[in-house]
């Protein structure tokens, strides 16, 4: 299996795929960590942070990418902000709903990039977004009364997650532009800085206390932080660094059933026929409406930050 210029692409794809199983994770982390979800989430941010600590002073890359200008890094600190909303969110959403819910939820973010692409900048998506809009919605709304049916009320948990997948787009439209201009590791460094910050300030403002549970917690947090959020995501850069933009943006939507098989076999979730149907609808729906325009260069800023 090799690509035009006679690169093997093995390697990429077994990047892609160590990728997508440690992201598919995250929902199981966050349960096993009995802490609130913007808690988590700020732990999620924290432990890469210190890792990456050392690059700051080391292996810098090519000077020109490592120079930010005041605009630059107000665009990453915006997404910042963003990005810490959509995991304040994310992470909620999973305490309270099924992991598989949240997960396939919150992968939303590309028919709400579509919608505010067409709303903002007039560029009207093409027939394939709208066929997948439709079909992510029917899938929605399959899932939504699979949840009330069960729960008699309102799923506070999948709006949680839509929510979240909102926020994330938002942060893909204010970063895609700044990707080009910027090494990838000050990205990432200044993206994880600022998210940081801000998770910091809603734990604190919502008065969440970000003191660790004894027992498992702490291993939970290492694999949140450690195999989601920085293993997860260096696989998935360095695959779209080898592979089309299509192949890795439509391949991250197989989390979500992932994530159900994970969440059955380690927190004994069932899956109603209601939610497998509705399930298969979202990722289908997904994945026609990531088709539409460029997908570079909002695959280029999922990698840079990541979500679930």
């Amino acid at each position: 299996m090799k690509n035009a210029g006679g690169t093997s692409k093995v390697w990429p794809y077994v990047a892609l795929a160590t990728g997508i199983l440690c992201i598919g994770w995250s929902a199981i982390f966050v349960r096993w960590t009995d802490m609130p979800g913007p808690a988590s989430a700020f732990y999620r941010m924290l432990i890469p942070a210190v890792v990456l600590a050392p690059t700051w002073f080391f292996g810098r890359g090519a000077p020109r990418k490592n120079r930010v200008d005041l605009r630059t890094f107000a665009i990453i600190t915006i997404g910042g902000l963003f990005f810490a909303l959509d995991l304040a969110f994310f992470n909620t959403s999973i305490l309270r709903t099924s992991a598989a819910n949240a997960t396939l939820l919150g992968n939303y973010s590309p028919v709400v990039v579509g919608l505010l692409t067409w709303v903002i900048f007039r560029r009207k998506p093409a027939a394939t977004f709208w066929l997948g809009l439709l079909l992510a919605l029917a899938g929605t709304v399959a899932i939504l009364w699979s949840d009330l049916s069960a729960h008699i009320g309102f799923g506070t948990g999948d709006a949680m997650a839509l929510a979240a997948a909102a926020f994330f787009a938002v942060y893909l439209m204010a970063t895609e532009q700044v990707r080009t201009t910027t090494s990838t590791l000050v990205f990432f460094r200044l993206a994880l800085m600022s998210s940081l910050f801000f998770l910091l300030l809603i734990n604190v403002s919502m008065g969440i206390s970000l003191r660790i549970p004894a027992g498992h917690s702490w291993l939970a947090l290492l694999g949140l932080g450690l195999v989601t959020q920085l293993g997860g995501y260096m696989a998935l850069t360095y695959a779209l660094g080898h592979l089309p933009a299509t192949v890795t943006s439509v391949s991250l939507l197989t989390q979500g059933p992932l994530t159900a098989v994970l969440a059955a076999l380690f927190l004994g979730e069932k899956l109603t026929a209601a939610q497998i149907f509705g399930g298969l609808l979202v990722l289908v729906g997904v994945g026609l409406a990531n088709r539409r325009g460029s997908p570079e260069e909002e695959a280029n800023a999922i990698l840079a930050h990541g979500d679930a």
